[in-house]
């Protein structure tokens, strides 16, 4: 990854475009506001945060196999790399901070940061999203080797296994259902003595001779050094204690957006937080304010899909620019 870019920010600048978030949607922004000639500044977060670590979520994955143009696959971290090279070879310019707050009110916005204040004429946000992890020691250091947050993302590589799904919402089955296309056995792990899915899924799952259920049971721990082996289980009303041996780990227990720093002032959905953009298209409720990726994002929160968003709010940027220009 190049060395990021110093920037002396002054109260008289005003940036045509601020990128609040990096990740493969931010960092497809860009790439196309750059080549627009907008010049843009994308505040990527910090290397220490689990919120907005730049890069994105890519930065937890070794191989990524699924992102067009990459027949032998690529490492989550060089693909980012590649991109965050990219953008800043067609001029823009790059901080490591975090967003602290933000001021919405009248353009020109303002974002400030730890360490300095911008202003900008629009902006693209793309914070992205965190998977809910279960808090484990060996949950970050097993990330990409056989521990996962995205079935699509990775079951290809669990052929032939035995794997488990942690989970008993939607999503979990989802993740079961489509785990059972390659490996030879999932087990669904429920903490409760029943499904939180809906009946269709339920039922799915239940007639699926390849997905087995250990209800009221939690995991309590992920071993293996340098790969997944077995997680220890334990039942949450007998509390007997257990081993199950495994090679894959999916924790399906939900997703995060990060969008705490938007609350009450960008419409999000009450539930879960994701905010709302208007119907094909990035704009959110305030003209100028974009946003892309898994920020908005709840359904498919992949990175090609990301990367399109964060395309679509380039040119919707570009093209407010002009009209109120």
């Amino acid at each position: 990854m190049t060395d990021t870019m110093t920037v002396t920010p002054t109260a008289n600048i005003v940036h045509d475009v601020v990128i609040v978030g990096s990740g493969p949607a931010g960092l497809t922004a860009a790439i196309y506001t750059a080549r627009a000639n907008l010049s843009p500044l994308m505040i990527e977060g910090e290397p220490s945060s689990t919120s907005d670590q730049p890069g994105g979520q890519l930065m937890l994955t070794t191989d990524v196999e699924n992102f067009p143009g990459f027949p032998d696959g690529i490492m989550g971290p060089e693909l980012m790399a590649n991109m965050r090279d990219q953008a800043e070879r067609f001029g823009a310019t790059i901080v490591t901070d975090k967003a602290t707050s933000i001021d919405f009110s009248q353009r020109p916005f303002t974002i400030s940061t730890r360490d300095a204040v911008y202003r900008a004429n629009s902006v693209i946000v793309s914070t992205g999203a965190q998977s809910l992890m279960l808090g484990l020691e060996a949950e970050q250091r097993l990330i990409g080797h056989g521990l996962s947050t995205c079935a699509t993302c990775d079951g290809f590589f669990f052929r032939g296994h035995e794997i488990a799904v942690v989970g008993g919402g939607d999503s979990a089955i989802e993740e079961a259902n489509f785990l059972t296309k390659f490996a030879d056995k999932v087990t669904l792990i429920v903490r409760r003595d029943q499904l939180r899915a809906s009946a269709i899924m339920k039922d799915r799952a239940v007639a699926n001779p390849k997905i087995e259920f250990l209800w009221n049971t939690s995991v309590t721990a992920v071993n293996g050094t340098d790969k997944v082996e077995s997680v220890d289980i334990v039942n949450n009303v007998t509390s007997e204690t257990g081993v199950l041996d495994i090679t894959g780990l999916f924790i399906a227990i939900g997703h995060k957006p990060n969008t705490d720093l938007f609350r009450g002032v960008l419409d999000m959905d009450d539930d879960t937080g994701y905010l709302i953009t208007r119907p094909d298209s990035t704009y959110t409720n305030i003209p100028g304010i974009f946003a892309c990726g898994d920020v908005k994002d709840s359904v498919y929160r992949q990175a090609i899909t990301a990367a399109g968003s964060g395309c679509m709010a380039a040119i919707d940027a570009e093209r407010w620019l002009e009209d109120i220009s």
